[in-house]
């Protein structure tokens, strides 16, 4: 059979072994793992080796996915990492386990859904710690609400608090703001008269600081994606080595359409690119390039791609083509031949939710 590219292998041995390695060090230290999935658009197949791996749950921010968990496992348990729609109160209830929260109005329209369904839904409670996403902004809001869940919210049960930091704001996880999470908890433990089960102290970014023992006591709780299915955020971009963890789990091929020498500075008078975006570009002389059929509408950006032959460079991208500096590679290369990529996050969630990139799952 003749094989489609882009073509994009997924190795699941090895995520599997990377999800045993987090959830170890993680359990050493009084740590549950989530195990999130929507990085690689929660495929099913992928999945399986989170849940394989000891992840206490499984989490996606896309209901959908959630669903198709749920369908092929009913005993999964699984989260929303979202803060959930209103809309989407009743499917919620259905197919999360448990959610993170931070509006009055959604809460109480998850208990009218779980009422209607005769079922208890689970909620953690979101503070923003600074990175200005989500969450509430005051202790003290935090524990209004938190004792109104408790209260009045038959259907709901508070199973904790959290916090995301490095999403948005680019707010780096510290023992200061961790220890503000676990103080914050204490009061609404304190409000509620009952300890909390969950104190979620973020996502992969606060991995480094259980990897350098960091980590304040009171914090049981994580939520790790890229961690594991890529491991390539830690190291490139935090200095953080854990034994044990690969980082070549996705590999992305494509095909060479065209080899020819060319300029590296475009010819002519430049304004934007197909994006509207002004670009600069070095002059390096003619230099050999090729193009690979495939583009953004594949894998985003060209800057989430490195080359698994060191010796070719990434160079550049339009919606349909990848070019790439092959000047200083010593082998020969032809038209037809095949590259391989690794990827950063969000070349993965790009391409495993392409409909034009073939995905394979191997298992060996």
């Amino acid at each position: 059979m003749t094989k489609r590219y882009p073509r994009l292998t997924i190795k699941y041995q090895q995520i599997l072994e990377n999800t045993r390695v987090v959830n170890e060090l993680c359990k050493a230290r009084g740590i549950a793992v989530t195990g999130v999935v929507k990085g690689f658009n929660g495929l099913p197949e992928v999945a399986m080796a989170l849940d394989e791996g000891g992840c206490v749950h499984l989490g996606s921010s896309r209901i959908g996915q959630l669903e198709e968990l749920k369908a092929r496992d009913p005993l999964i348990r699984t989260m929303m990492v979202r803060i959930p729609m209103v809309s989407e109160a009743e499917a919620m209830v259905a197919s999360a386990d448990i959610s993170l929260n931070s509006e009055r109005d959604t809460l109480m329209a998850l208990n009218e859904a779980a009422m209607a369904n005769e079922k208890v839904h689970s909620v953690i409670l979101m503070v923003d710690l600074g990175d200005l996403r989500e969450g509430f902004m005051t202790v003290e809001e935090l524990i209004e609400v938190a004792v109104w869940v408790e209260k009045d919210l038959s259907y709901i049960h508070l199973m904790g608090i959290g916090t995301n930091v490095g999403c948005y704001g680019s707010v780096k996880p510290t023992p200061l703001n961790m220890g503000q999470l676990v103080a914050m908890a204490r009061q609404v433990e304190m409000a509620i008269g009952r300890e909390l089960e969950i104190v979620s102290g973020g996502a992969t970014s606060s991995l480094t600081l259980v990897a350098r023992g960091e980590m304040p006591q009171g914090v049981n709780h994580l939520r790790i994606g890229e961690g594991i299915s890529l491991n390539r955020d830690l190291p490139m971009l935090w200095d953080c080595h854990i034994q044990g963890l690969h980082q070549d789990n996705f590999i992305l091929e494509g095909e060479i359409v065209e080899i020819k020498d060319k300029p590296t500075h475009p010819l002519g008078e430049l304004f934007v690119d197909a994006f509207g975006n002004r670009n600069t570009y070095e002059d390096r002389g003619i230099r050999k390039r090729a193009l690979v059929a495939m583009g953004r509408q594949d894998f985003l950006d060209h800057t989430a791609l490195e080359s698994v032959e060191p010796a070719i460079e990434v160079v550049g991208s339009s919606s349909d083509h990848l070019i790439v500096d092959i000047e200083n590679f010593q082998g020969k290369l032809k038209v037809g031949d095949i590259l391989g990529f690794h990827l950063y996050y969000g070349a993965m969630l790009f391409t495993t939710g392409s409909p034009y990139v073939e995905k394979i799952v191997v298992r060996e």
